[in-house]
């Protein structure tokens, strides 16, 4: 690992522990075992450090996508993945998406350093809201608009059933964090919770 990952690694671990706003350059220069002027030759200030985290998981969230045969960010796109994959499949990529977001380091740490600076900082709260609420919602209707257009969904207000699909799933990702050892509990809730909404959606239980 060279200095520059170095850095970011050590910034998120000292961000997820006492949040974003506590912790500052020279803390994170002597937890890395440098000096400020040498951090600085890497990242121009601690929110060149915040953005390139931000970057690092962008990354690796499309990498798992693409391991699970999917954009992960273009609704249109994956509502004809999800369009033609069967029920199985589903449950497949819901436990890889979920299983990714509990236990990458990076987004685990970065939830984990939003969550304790959402009400002490406006903007990382925005954040919070965008990464948690709007952004999955937005993308999880989409999908849904899409397959109802396409015939694969019952006609329902698609707002409501992402709420209803999202909701149940950051609920137990959330309940993870806390207690890890009910991930075997969560697991199984989930793939539950996939089948079921499924199965209360398709087209075929409206005909």
């Amino acid at each position: 690992m060279n200095t520059k990952e170095r850095i970011l690694d050590v910034s998120l671990e000292l961000f997820a522990q006492r949040g974003y706003g506590n912790v500052y350059v020279g803390q994170i220069a002597e937890a890395v075992g440098i000096k400020a002027p040498s951090l600085y030759k890497h990242f121009k200030s601690k929110r060149a450090i915040f953005d390139a985290l931000l970057e690092e998981m962008q990354r690796r969230y499309m990498e798992t996508a693409a391991g699970l045969q999917m954009n992960g960010n273009n609704a249109r796109e994956d509502g004809m993945v999800f369009s033609h994959a069967s029920e199985k499949e589903l449950v497949n990529i819901g436990v890889g998406l979920f299983s990714y977001f509990l236990h990458d380091e990076y987004v685990k740490k970065f939830r984990k350093m939003l969550t304790i600076e959402q009400f002490a900082d406006l903007e990382l709260g925005a954040l919070y809201t965008k990464n948690y609420v709007d952004d999955p919602l937005m993308y999880q209707g989409g999908i849904f608009k899409m397959l109802m257009a396409s015939g694969h969904l019952q006609k329902a207000d698609v707002k409501v059933m992402a709420i209803q699909f999202y909701a149940p799933i950051y609920l137990l990702l959330t309940i993870c964090d806390r207690e890890p050892s009910r991930e075997k509990e969560a697991i199984t809730l989930l793939k539950k919770h996939i089948r079921q909404f499924s199965r209360q959606y398709a087209k075929a239980n409206q005909e």
